[in-house]
């Protein structure tokens, strides 16, 4: 079923479409071993975003030797790169992602078998992400080769997907400036493709700041940080029914003090606000702000904030995810066998 996968994302690429596709698809099923060990040991390494050290460089190099050069550290992040091979004609970017997702974790096995110890694991399958997107591109890198067709293949290694919002700061350094389609993919129980899109979206840390005092001997003297966050999270609640429909809010709690004779002076809570439109998320926004500043007033506490990441709804290509469609058409669906 690997194999499968994997060949219908590279032989689905447009640019490969002029090719003879049975010399395409032995070529892809050639390579299969190598992008199976490296799927295999971004498995096995797990790094969260923004730390994916050694899988960065395990696909950096396995695209300089192939012939791309490779831009190391792009907008500041140090696991960030681009690999490009080619020259004239249109610019190809495929994505490439390889972070894993923290606090969850999984052996290479079919049922539910955590790893004791281990805090990440690759939950949205990034790590055949990463391998199948390399893959792809050297597959193209090749037939432009071959063929002498003018143009760029253009692989874009992104750190942070899971909640860092890599992309973005890519975007903002006009890493993307000159590119005309960009390819993404994701591994999936099916091969499918759609113009679909994703929604917009933001989060902050908020961060409460009260007074410590003894909870016993001394309350009235505190300010509770800790209850500067449930009101907050009360009035977010509340306010859930007066939102759009299709609007998504999340939070987590991910400090609220240390002891319970204690009054916590300091206590944090982590938001998403999701919607299908960026102004839409504007709106909720406004509101989630001012919610935080009304629970610091009402609790005697003070409140802060740091926004983490914020990203619009994906920009589709209709006519380019029909073109996709036809060729997984050709390739076939997956197989399932018992094991």
């Amino acid at each position: 079923m690997k194999r499968l996968l994997l060949s219908a994302m590279l032989a689905a690429t447009p640019v490969i479409a002029h090719a003879q596709n049975e010399d395409v698809m032995t070529r892809i099923d050639g390579r299969y071993d190598q992008t199976a060990d490296i799927a295999r040991k971004l498995w096995e390494w797990a790094e969260v975003g923004y730390q994916e050290e050694r899988s960065s460089t395990l696909l950096q190099d396995t695209l300089s030797a192939e012939g791309f050069s490779v831009e190391k550290g792009v907008a500041g992040i140090p696991t960030a790169f681009i690999a490009e091979y080619g020259d004239g004609g249109p610019v190809i970017a495929i994505l490439a992602e390889f972070d894993a997702l923290p606090g969850i974790n999984q052996d290479a096995a079919p049922t539910r078998a955590p790893i004791d110890g281990k805090g990440a694991g690759h939950a949205c399958g990034h790590n055949l992400f990463g391998a199948g997107s390399v893959q792809a591109a050297i597959a193209i890198r090749q037939w432009l080769e071959e063929t002498g067709t003018p143009g760029r293949i253009r692989l874009y290694g992104t750190p942070a997907e899971e909640g860092g919002s890599g992309k973005v700061y890519m975007v903002r350094a006009g890493l993307f400036g000159d590119v005309d389609i960009a390819l993404h993919w994701h591994a999936d129980d099916e091969n499918s493709a759609a113009a679909r899109t994703s929604l917009a979206n933001r989060s902050a840390k908020f961060r409460f700041h009260g007074v410590s005092a003894h909870a016993a001997g001394a309350p009235e003297r505190g300010r509770s940080a800790l209850d500067g966050v449930e009101a907050f999270n009360i009035m977010i609640n509340m306010m859930r029914e007066h939102v759009p429909q299709d609007a998504r809010i999340h939070y987590v709690i991910t400090s609220g003090g240390t002891a319970p004779n204690v009054v916590p002076d300091f206590a944090e809570v982590f938001y998403y606000v999701r919607h299908p439109d960026a102004k839409g998320v504007e709106d909720i926004w406004a509101r989630v702000e001012d919610a935080a500043r009304g629970a610091a007033l009402g609790t005697g506490t003070k409140v802060d904030w740091e926004v983490i990441h914020g990203n619009n709804p994906l920009l589709v290509n209709e006519t380019l995810a029909k073109m996709m469609d036809e060729k997984l058409r050709q390739v076939g669906g997956v197989t399932y066998t018992k094991e």
